[in-house]
């Protein structure tokens, strides 16, 4: 049951106050039955079968009794998060006492397998209490993404800050931006750096998770202070150069830049490899990138497209 009347049932209680705060039942409009059943419900309105109408009761009483029932219940809700650690005080231990990966290598735990790398991320989401930094250069897959999305939500909903630096590419498919609008309705702060960088997770700065293989099939749990402190370091000389994932034009999608990113390297001098490299593309995709642009310019080699688009860079 909802506390406070929508617009709609404002407006009917305020005509049926103007009739005197009484309208027979046989005379209100078929549209006007939503608004006329929140009344009820709230109970700002009291059916009178005898008299076959519907009579308006007075806000101030619906108010007090609404306000009791709400202290009542925050009281109950107060009570229930007071006893709530001890509930789970077994459960507690049991988690804190489950086996992990030991520190075998001087701050650096080696952890083998996709399977096994997500769930040790997985604990450490939950074991956050105030703040996540991570750089995820390339591709997101679409599972990935959903896992993430859950585990991420929740995070800040607990009141963590969540800082990702993407390449422009890694925005680019339809799941990530839908990732990427939801996270940031919920706190989330997203930039886009158009450089390489290598992928990175810092939990609370006290764990730190990169990579230890190209495949991303074994990373390294890194719990060294000096290490942390220096990825850390890292990773806001790169939020610092990143820009924000709204930085592009309204209605326009990162997916639909990467075609002038293309363009506004080479034209700074890029060969293709490296342009492919800086945007962490295929040089495949960028060649099939140049073909469409050499058309939209009319340019018949890489010199020349690069100096046709110069008039319109605008990457420093």
């Amino acid at each position: 049951m909802g506390e406070e009347p929508d617009e709609a049932a404002r407006q009917l209680y305020l005509a049926i106050i103007a009739e005197g705060g009484r309208v027979p039942t046989g005379e209100v409009a078929d549209a006007d039955r939503g608004a006329l059943q929140q009344l009820i419900d709230i109970g700002l309105l009291m059916v009178n079968r005898m008299d076959r109408c519907y009579t308006a009761v007075s806000p101030r009483s619906v108010s007090d009794r609404l306000g009791a029932e709400l202290r009542s219940e925050a009281t109950r809700l107060l009570v229930r998060a007071e006893n709530l650690p001890g509930a789970l005080d077994g459960l507690t231990r049991a988690y804190d006492a489950m086996p992990r990966p030991t520190d075998r290598a001087g701050g650096a735990v080696h952890v083998e397998g996709h399977v096994h790398i997500r769930q040790r991320i997985s604990q450490l989401v939950s074991d956050c209490r105030s703040e996540v930094l991570t750089a995820q250069p390339g591709h997101r897959p679409a599972d990935t993404l959903q896992v993430a999305l859950l585990q991420d939500v929740q995070l800040l909903r607990r009141g963590c800050s969540l800082r990702t630096i993407y390449q422009p590419v890694a925005l680019a498919d339809p799941p990530a931006l839908a990732y990427a609008e939801e996270v940031t309705r919920h706190g989330s702060l997203i930039r886009v750096l158009d450089e390489p960088f290598q992928r990175l997770i810092v939990f609370d700065r006290t764990v730190a998770v990169i990579s230890a293989n190209d495949d991303n099939s074994t990373a390294a749990f890194i719990t060294d202070p000096a290490t942390i402190t220096y990825l850390v370091g890292t990773f806001e000389r790169d939020w610092a150069r990143a820009d924000t994932a709204g930085a592009a034009a309204p209605g326009q999608t990162p997916a639909r830049t990467i075609p002038d990113r293309v363009g506004r390297l080479l034209a700074r001098g890029l060969t293709q490899r490296a342009v492919a490299t800086r945007l962490g593309l295929s040089e495949r995709t960028v060649a099939a990138h140049i073909s469409r642009l050499r058309d939209r310019y009319g340019a018949q080699t890489l010199f020349q497209l690069g100096w046709l688009m110069r008039g319109s860079r605008d990457d420093r």
